[in-house]
């Protein structure tokens, strides 16, 4: 019965990151979009709620519950001869860490400057800075691209570190080019 428990808890939190990484995706892509200053607060906001309200705690119910099963069904520190487990620990690991550390403290930045902004009245030249900002814009596209490789490992678990590789570069690739194509669909710049 724990493990089933275990289990349904690591599928929630997975289900929990997803969405709210989606909501988070399509809130920044949309206040890349907006000129006028209450609509991108208002986007930013939604940024934060997805982020703070979903992505954690189902990165919190991920992290105890799949240290749970490995300590007590997959062997301990054993998972390190299992590609496909191993695989999903390190990108857990670089998402979480990269996630509570560039992307988000890049939104609660942009948080504060939109807030700055909006005493003032209008877009700041700090504001506009850091939206043109392209490492964590890099990062943010490539939380998808990870959980999808994270949930591809556990769904197909291979017995060989090949498509960890494999999708580890197109995640990359794919980011990059998000990066610089949505940067340059939407120039942010006031108007």
């Amino acid at each position: 019965m724990t493990y089933i428990l275990l289990k349904y808890a690591h599928i929630l939190g997975a289900i929990l990151i997803g969405g709210g990484l989606i909501g988070v995706w399509v809130s920044d892509l949309r206040s890349r979009q907006l000129r006028e200053l209450n609509g991108f607060a208002e986007a930013v906001r939604a940024i934060a709620v997805f982020y703070d309200g979903v992505v954690v705690p189902g990165a919190i119910l991920l992290l105890v519950s799949g240290t749970w099963l490995i300590a007590e069904f997959f062997g301990g520190w054993d998972f390190i001869k299992t590609p496909w487990l191993a695989g999903m620990v390190i990108l857990f690991a670089f998402e979480f860490i990269e996630g509570n550390t560039v992307t988000r403290l890049y939104f609660m930045r942009l948080r504060r400057l939109t807030g700055e902004a909006l005493k003032a009245g209008h877009f700041t030249p700090e504001l506009e800075k850091a939206r043109a900002e392209h490492v964590p814009t890099f990062t943010h596209f490539l939380d998808l691209p990870m959980l999808f490789l994270i949930v591809a490992l556990g769904t197909i678990r291979p017995e060989t570190w090949t498509m960890f590789i494999v999708g580890l570069v197109v995640s990359v690739l794919l980011a990059t080019m998000l990066t610089f194509y949505v940067s340059r669909l939407y120039v942010w710049k006031r108007s």
